[in-house]
């Protein structure tokens, strides 16, 4: 006869709500580790290390420098004027996941819609500093065709421009706004990023 099975005890995190041993895997493996040492020390034992680690230098660092008042020596403190810290906040979005700062870069794209018709499609103008309707009002001179600022599906605003300009149109705008450079302008080919120079 079979031995009987005996159900799994699965121990989940306490910070990130998963199972202990997907905490690497989840929104934010830094606030998990000091759960993950002091509750599943054998699923990760080079978090044992690195904290012995990390200790060790901590301690270096505290023994070589000298406590201070900040003000003792006559020059006031940063807490004292009311001047801000040198270092900028990060932003944090839900999940504990940091908000990453948006590359300067353009994105040309051609969408075929009705098997004939193209749009071209240019993001990320905005981010060098040009009015985006301006920028469809001199884009549908030049090409004598159609150009709106649409929202994109990410909510961003974005220039459709009516046909296949795709190749004509970054020497335009290298040479109609010359604080964008060729090297960050991207076309999007067969779903991956190729850069137009």
């Amino acid at each position: 006869m079979a031995e009987k099975l005996e159900p799994v005890k699965v121990l989940y995190c306490g910070v990130c709500s998963l199972p202990a041993e997907y905490c690497e895997f989840g929104p934010d493996f830094a606030r998990c580790k000091p759960w993950l040492v002091e509750n599943a020390p054998d699923l990760y034992p080079d978090l044992l290390k690195a904290n012995e680690k990390a200790a060790d230098n901590v301690s270096d660092k505290l023994q070589s420098v000298g406590i201070s008042s900040g003000g003792a020596d006559g020059a006031p403190s940063s807490a004292q004027t009311g001047g801000t810290s040198k270092k900028e906040e990060v932003k944090r979005l839900p999940g504990g996941k940091v908000k990453k700062k948006d590359r300067q870069e353009v994105i040309i794209e051609k969408v075929v819609r009705n098997k004939r018709k193209c749009i071209t499609i240019v993001k990320g103008l905005e981010l060098f500093g040009i009015k985006l309707s301006d920028a469809s009002k001199k884009l549908g001179k030049k090409f004598a065709t159609g150009a709106s600022v649409v929202k994109g599906p990410t909510e961003k605003e974005q220039i459709d421009v009516q046909g296949d300009i795709i190749y004509d149109i970054v020497e335009f705008i290298t040479d109609t706004w010359p604080d964008v450079p060729e090297r960050s302008i991207f076309f999007i080919e067969d779903g991956k990023k190729v850069q137009a120079g």
